[in-house]
C-alpha cells in the first residue's frame, strides 16, 4: 500500500475541513488507507497527556463503547490515554482515522497492519515530508485538523490553560457538538 496525496482540487479533499479552517487548512493531505472513511460521521477524540486516574478509566470505558458501537473515531492518538484507547479500538472493528502531528510514519506499527489491510484504518497527515518530529506547534495544528474533520468532539480531559482547552472555542464556533464533562460552556464564553 502506497501513500496517496490529496490537494485542494481532489474529490477526496474534505470540504468541511476547508470551510472550518479557511486559509489555515493544509494545502495537501497525505494518506494511507481507506479514503472512504473520510465520508463517515466521525467523533474527534482528545485527552491531555496528564489527567486524573478516574478520567483515565472513564476514557477506556468510552473507547470500549465506541468500539462496540463501531463508531468512527478520529484522533492523533498521541497522549498515553489516547494511545491506550487506540489499542482498545483496534481490538474491535470500528473505523479509525489516525492523524499524526508530523508526516506519515515510515514504519506502520504491526497492530495497525490488519485494520489497514481490512480497510478500516486511515492514516492522514496534513504535514510535509520535512516535518518528521512532533512539536507543540504541529500538535496544535493537528488538533485543529482533527476537530475540523469531526462531526462531534469528545475531550475527555483538557489541562487548564493547555492546548486542548484553547481548542474548545474553535469547536464551538464551528458548531460542532462538544462532549466534555470537564469543560462547561459558561467557563469559556
Amino acid at each position: 500500500m502506497q501513500p496517496f496525496h490529496i490537494d485542494g482540487e481532489s474529490k477526496w479533499y474534505p470540504q468541511q475541513m476547508l470551510m472550518r479552517l479557511g486559509q489555515d487548512a493544509p494545502t495537501h493531505l497525505t494518506t494511507l488507507g481507506n479514503l472512504d472513511l473520510l465520508a463517515l460521521s466521525k467523533t474527534g477524540f482528545f485527552c491531555s497527556a496528564r489527567c486524573p486516574g478516574h478520567v483515565i478509566l472513564s476514557a477506556y470505558d468510552q473507547a470500549a463503547r465506541w468500539r462496540d458501537a463501531e463508531r468512527c473515531i478520529i484522533s492523533g492518538f498521541h497522549s498515553p490515554v489516547e494511545q491506550e484507547c487506540l489499542r482498545i479500538l483496534l481490538r474491535g472493528t470500528p473505523p479509525i482515522i489516525v492523524c499524526p502531528a508530523r508526516t506519515l510514519p515510515q514504519r506502520i506499527p504491526a497492530e495497525w497492519q490488519t485494520p489497514l489491510a481490512a480497510g478500516r484504518l486511515l492514516i492522514l497527515s496534513g504535514f510535509t515530508a520535512a516535518e518528521k518530529r512532533v512539536t507543540t506547534e504541529l500538535a496544535t495544528r493537528r488538533n485543529e485538523l482533527v476537530a475540523a474533520l469531526a462531526d462531534e468532539v469528545c475531550i475527555v480531559h483538557a489541562a487548564v490553560g493547555g492546548h486542548l482547552e484553547k481548542l474548545t472555542p474553535h469547536v464551538r464556533a464551528w458548531g460542532i457538538r462538544l462532549d466534555s464533562p470537564q469543560l462547561q460552556p459558561a467557563d469559556h464564553d
